[in-house]
């Protein structure tokens, strides 16, 4: 079997790797992929990132699948191009897409359908936005409509940080387009969590827990980041938190999906906020999470390809996940001066020393060595049979990687 994996990043690499163990791959292509996945088992970089140009390869390869990674790309309708060239592709259509690429969108959907996410208004009007924040009770929460590559959701804690966040959003265009309109919503003090999940548009299986660490200094202070390290799985993520997300958020995101007759056959991602009042959904991605998907895939026993198979079958219903009663512990290495101004093209090493599993998120393959390219570089994944043991075995690993201006947090797996 062949399959092309659509992406760049750590993600990426993550999932051509769990996808190249089943026995019938005989080839991952990773369209354009890293320089980690330049170097895995099975896999094979190809420089195409154009969705016609895409399209051409997959036929004159004979692909069978293709894996659609970033939300950019699901967002401006690969699935349905792909699909009426009469090419199987996994991942949602642009339109149930809009559940991700716009917050107004997927707010209303939530609200539509019972959903339990926090309280909210939309506007497309800076002045009327300047206006509604003069009544509000802070902090609250101000998010870019559309996407912004994790820089669209700002927490105000007064009202000169949210008459400023409308100003750059909406009349400087900090993030082009994607910020002309606004959600403003009440804000929810708790703990994340993120669930990953897999639907068949009539099914909808989660995966293991996850927690994210967004912020870029130890103890979630400073900017956010892409992420800097995730572990798995959420030890808030109690047996009463998860039958709660069932019913009160997975259960009605399907009944909203089958009733909206989305075609939606990929990866749904919950961003939950564990509060005091009970769970809430802050937010759907409609793709895997980085780096959540590093530490999450590493813990699945099934084979991941014939669980993306199922789907695409419609028989999700009768398939089961099992995992690994063991903990994922990841850590992300990233360039000095991310996530603002940072420089690249220095040579990592180490990496033949290391015990743990190497997901490479910006670093390209130059003769047999690799080269940083990016903000965040490469995350290392550990396992074990707990969390503590899992990070110390994280930092072990990490501590034998080198590059010029490495820096990581040092308290992922051990600041919850």
């Amino acid at each position: 079997m062949k399959v092309m994996v659509i992406g760049s990043g750590g993600r990426e690499h993550a999932i051509a790797w769990k996808i190249a163990q089943n026995p019938t791959v005989e080839i991952v292509y990773c369209a354009p992929g890293n320089g980690g996945t330049a170097m895995e088992f099975k896999c094979e970089n190809v420089a195409l990132t154009d969705t016609d140009e895409l399209i051409q390869f997959a036929k004159e390869k004979d692909i069978n699948l293709t894996f659609v990674g970033p939300e950019m790309n699901l967002t401006k309708g690969i699935v349905d191009e792909f699909k009426k060239a009469g090419l199987l592709i996994f991942g949602p259509s642009k339109h149930a897409a809009q559940l991700e690429g716009s917050k107004v969108f997927s707010k209303e959907f939530m609200k539509k359908y019972g959903v339990k996410t926090a309280a909210y208004e939309s506007f497309s009007s800076s002045a009327e936005a300047l206006t509604y924040i003069k009544g509000c009770e802070y902090p609250i929460v101000i998010k870019a409509d559309g996407l912004a590559a994790g820089k669209g959701v700002v927490i105000c804690e007064d009202g000169m940080i949210a008459k400023q966040t409308i100003k750059d959003f909406m009349e400087q265009e900090v993030l082009g387009s994607s910020g002309s309109t606004v959600v403003i919503e009440e804000y929810l003090e708790g703990v994340e969590a993120s669930i990953l999940t897999i639907t068949d548009g009539k099914t909808i299986l989660p995966f293991i827990s996850a927690k994210d660490h967004k912020q870029i200094y130890d103890g979630g202070i400073g900017p956010n980041t892409g992420g800097m390290g995730s572990i798995s799985p959420n030890p808030y993520c109690s047996a009463e938190v998860l039958e709660s997300f069932d019913r009160d958020i997975l259960k009605p995101t399907l009944t909203g999906i089958i009733n909206e007759q989305m075609d939606y056959t990929g990866i749904i991602f919950f961003g939950l906020m564990i509060t005091k009042k009970g769970v809430y959904n802050l937010e759907y991605n409609v793709r895997m999470g980085d780096p959540e998907t590093q530490g999450v895939l590493p813990l699945m026993e099934s084979d991941f390809l014939t669980l993306i198979l199922d789907a695409l079958e419609g028989k999700l219903a009768t398939s089961k996940i099992t995992w690994r009663n063991e903990h994922a512990c990841v850590v992300m290495a990233a360039s000095k001066g991310y996530p603002l101004s940072y420089l690249t093209g220095f040579e990592i090493k180490g990496i033949e020393k290391v015990g743990s599993k190497v997901f490479i998120s910006g670093a390209k393959k130059e003769e047999n060595r690799l080269i940083t390219t990016g903000g965040r570089v490469l995350a290392v994944t550990a396992i074990a049979e707990t969390l503590e043991k899992a990070a110390l075995k994280a930092y072990e690993s990490m501590a034998q990687l080198e590059f010029e201006g490495k820096y990581c947090r040092s308290d992922i797996g051990r600041f919850m």
